[in-house]
């Protein structure tokens, strides 16, 4: 058996990169997962992989930030498992600019996505896992239940050019540690790992400076330029980016039984870097 056998796990952002890497990661520990992707087919993709695998797990695809996204979600996890016992807030993108060229929209995409989006999805699942809790209690036993958010070291140690995504990854780290103590009278254990540079389609080489991504009809440029890679990595005492399995691996370790006595703590998984 995995350490995680029989828990419901969610994951959002799940379809690419790190978000994969993670519910690839909880089913094989025997979570089933409720995988969330902007896009429905990688988020299928990633639910048929599980499946061939011997695991179970459910696609909701959809924006993160739409009015219905947070109940619609938690809903998908107790129709199709019955519960909630993992949730991991991992979606996410750049879109950066100077502040003085940061525009309205900008900024509110950025801060909806990476801390209203969290917020929301917490907040639909709290009735649910007060709940189970209940029934627990008047069962005489006691379930530990995880919430991994993510951050990153830009929102540690700041970063220029990205005001929207810094100020975001910044709430989430105090997000965390408020629900660490709301959410301890439930057992719920509510960490936050801050991502350095970890190599993902957002992050690859890009000489010509030109590659984008469309996001919500959006176009978003992503890559790194030679040069700015290769000053990046000379920050790093490790001397590299992170893998997205590497990444992955530090979330998921916070859901393990041996984490049933780690809550309210930031865990920077960036190869040593220190801003």
């Amino acid at each position: 058996m995995g350490k995680l056998e029989g828990k419901t796990a969610l994951v959002t952002g799940g379809g690419r990169g790190i978000g994969r890497s993670v519910a690839l990661q909880l089913a094989a520990e025997g979570a089933r997962v409720v995988l969330n992707d902007l896009d429905a087919a990688p988020a299928e993709e990633v639910v048929e992989e599980i499946r061939k695998n011997g695991g179970d797990a459910v696609a909701v695809p959809g924006s993160v930030t739409a009015p219905d996204f947070a109940p619609r979600f938690v809903q998908a996890a107790t129709d199709n498992f019955g519960g909630i016992d993992i949730i991991i807030n991992n979606a996410g993108y750049t879109w950066d600019s100077v502040i003085q060229k940061m525009t309205d929209e900008q900024w509110h995409a950025i801060l909806d996505l990476h801390l209203k989006a969290p917020f929301d999805i917490l907040r639909a699942a709290q009735p649910v896992i007060s709940a189970a809790v209940k029934k627990e209690k008047a069962e005489g036993r006691a379930v530990h239940r995880k919430v991994v958010n993510i951050s990153s070291v830009a929102g540690v140690f700041g970063n220029a050019g990205q005001a929207n995504y810094s100020a975001a990854k910044s709430g989430v780290i105090g997000l965390t540690k408020t629900l660490a103590k709301e959410w301890g009278r439930y057992n719920v254990n509510v960490n936050c790992v801050a991502f350095g540079f970890i190599t993902t389609r957002l992050t690859e080489v890009d000489a010509d400076a030109g590659s984008t991504i469309e996001v919500e009809g959006r176009e978003i440029k992503v890559g790194v330029n030679p040069q700015i890679l290769e000053a990046m990595k000379s920050a790093i005492p490790l001397g590299r980016p992170g893998t997205p399995e590497e990444a992955a691996g530090s979330v998921v370790m916070l859901t393990y039984p041996e984490a049933d006595y780690v809550s309210g703590q930031l865990l920077v998984t960036g190869g040593g870097f220190e801003g």
